[in-house]
Formats: structure tokens, sequence, C-alpha cells
């Protein structure tokens, strides 16, 4: 004498809407595994740093404000609204650019 009731069959709308949210979450995951593969394969290799002078002098009176390197250059904005541009290998200033308000 068992009293649990038998399952129901799912109407057919029921079943044709699970099937579809099962195929939309297989589907998302499938997507979601694609663009972490592509971040990994874009990604560049931890292999090719850039070249940095292993130091850098600085006029008299400049403070460095920001960085930022390019392929073969360095460029240090000072405080006093100046960029300079330094060559990444040898360290030797390239350019001065003069920012005017």
């Amino acid at each position: 004498m068992d009293d649990k009731p038998e399952p129901e069959a799912l109407p057919p709308d029921l079943k044709l809407l699970r099937m579809l949210v099962t195929l939309l979450m297989v589907t998302m995951i499938g997507g979601f595994l694609v663009i972490v593969a592509l971040f990994v394969i874009r990604m560049p290799g931890q292999d090719e740093t850039l070249p940095l002078p292993p130091a850098l002098t600085l006029p008299d009176g400049a403070e460095a404000e920001a960085v930022t390197r390019g392929r073969d250059w360095v460029a240090i904005v000072t405080r006093d609204d100046r960029i300079l541009i330094y060559d990444a290998a040898t360290g030797a200033l390239r350019q001065t650019v003069e920012i005017r308000h």
C-alpha cells in the first residue's frame, strides 16, 4: 500500500519549453567556452616583453607624473607639462614636447 501519487506526464507545451530552455543553456555554455578560448588564444605571450632601459635620467627639476611605452620608446609626462620621449634600448632622450595651455 503505497500512497505516493504517480507522476503525471507533462503537457506537450511544457515538454517543448523544457527542451528549449535546455537548448538555450547548452548554447550559452558553449558560447562562454568559445569566448574564454578566444581570450586565451589572442592574449600575447609573456615572453614578448618590450625592452626597457635600466634607468632613465630626468632633466633637473622634472618630476614624473605618468609613463607609457611603445615598441622602441618610453614617454614620461612631467608635472611641468612636458612629454619626454626616450629611446627604449639606450635610454637616450629623443624628443621633448611642450604642452601648451
